[in-house]
């Protein structure tokens, strides 16, 4: 990747880094309240816990068809304006969704609400694509899937305060998006989706100003072309079984520490906090362990976390926690491990299809990813509402992860000088 003013376009491409971080950086505060939220909505609209289960499928399968749509939007359209209408359109509904008063309404608000959500991640990650070269894309990916895992922190934090003041689960749908307002007001006035757009100029072919391009491909080309990549929908695939073990600790675990009593659970109730905060983590240690450690090797990277995650979860299930300390440091490895390599997961995009893909082969394999986490969510509210043990969770996202790493190895990475 080469440019004129290169010190200046250094500070700007870490510029639109951070910019496009921060934003991400609170965009789960309307989706991931819905676990914190779900226990006193149960309660309160009187509907079981496999009825949250499928309200939450409903809001992953809106998101996975939006994924499938808005990626290739996103190499079409500006990946600015798509984040800031997709955000300002979730705060709508999570708004909504506050004043609902039965389960159809909270079931198709839920639903439009994962819509609106896909239009950020995959519009994020083609603008780092645009602004970072194959050189130097783990690591911008990485500190991008650290934003996505810090947001869950920030979402937690707000989440357990709002319930430790005993404050209704209809103020989780509104005061911490807030902070995505502020968030997407900052990105309005400082992002630029193309270097372009700032006056840079590339001597790459694939980099040259979007208004002198060479025409994009049509829409139905792209598609074909991302879906005749074999080792892209085997990892499109194998990310599905991650984002299902994901969602499993995210969505159901505070259900887990809530226990029977809402609002009265003090105790491990922060224990929780500490599975984002891995999370966050192991996202931007991912993006160095791919490019060092396993040399820019993402499938082997994957592997090596899924193996270690399915061995904490069945860790925590089977052996007997005796301390605080222990179960923190249980908690910290099960977020660290089961979110990192879904850092490396997005660096295949540009990997194995090349720049002008990025949006299309992002959307394809996030809606992979929540296609498999929505099958999941009423799976494990049944097998709640069956068993009443909320602690099978960690044995069922033992199970998924190592069928990830199983998956994730049929996966031929190119050598270093074959990426597009």
């Amino acid at each position: 990747m080469v440019r004129s003013s290169t010190k200046k376009f250094r500070q700007d491409q870490w510029r639109m880094l951070w910019v496009t971080m921060f934003c991400y950086l609170f965009f789960y505060t309307g989706r991931h309240n819905f676990g914190w939220a779900a226990k006193g909505m149960a309660n309160d609209l009187q509907i079981t816990f496999t009825q949250i289960g499928w309200i939450s499928f409903a809001m992953l399968m809106g998101y996975a068809i939006g994924q499938l749509i808005n990626g290739n939007l996103a190499d079409r359209w500006s990946p600015k304006i798509m984040i800031i209408t997709g955000g300002f359109l979730s705060i709508l509904c999570n708004l909504c969704i506050s004043f609902a008063q039965s389960y159809v309404s909270v079931f198709l608000l839920w639903t439009l609400n994962g819509y609106f959500q896909s239009m950020a991640w995959g519009s994020g990650s083609k603008l780092i694509a645009n602004w970072w070269g194959s050189e130097e894309r783990g690591k911008a990916f990485g500190f991008y899937t650290m934003a996505a895992g810090s947001s869950s922190v920030l979402t937690f934090l707000m989440a357990l305060i709002l319930v430790q003041q005993e404050q209704s689960w209809r103020t989780l749908f509104r005061y911490p998006i807030l902070f995505l307002l502020g968030a997407l007001v900052l990105f309005l006035l400082f992002a630029y989706s193309h270097p372009a757009r700032k006056g840079y100029t590339s001597l790459s072919e694939e980099e040259r100003q979007p208004d002198k391009a060479e025409p994009k491909l049509h829409w139905k080309k792209a598609y074909l072309h991302v879906f005749k990549n074999k080792n892209f929908m085997i990892a499109s695939l194998a990310i599905g079984f991650q984002s299902m073990a994901r969602y499993g600790l995210i969505f159901w675990v505070p259900i887990h520490f809530l226990g029977d009593h809402y609002k009265d659970s003090n105790g491990n109730l922060w224990l929780t906090l500490l599975i984002p905060i891995g999370m966050a983590v192991g996202a931007v240690s991912f993006g160095y362990i791919s490019d060092g450690l396993f040399e820019k090797n993402r499938a082997r990277s994957i592997r090596a976390g899924m193996l270690c995650s399915s061995a904490v979860a069945l860790l925590i299930y089977f052996v007997p926690i005796p301390n605080h300390f222990v179960a923190a440091l249980l908690m910290f490895a099960a977020g660290f491990f089961v979110y990192g390599p879904q850092a490396n997961f997005w660096t295949l995009s540009p990997d194995l299809l090349g720049t002008k893909l990025v949006g299309t082969g992002v959307g394809v394999m996030n809606m992979s990813a929540y296609v498999f986490a929505a099958t999941g969510e009423p799976i494990f509210g049944k097998i709640i509402d069956l068993t009443h043990n909320t602690g099978h969770i960690f044995v069922i996202v033992a199970i998924i992860c190592a069928l990830c790493a199983f998956i994730i190895s049929f996966v031929k990475q190119p050598r270093m000088d074959d990426y597009p």
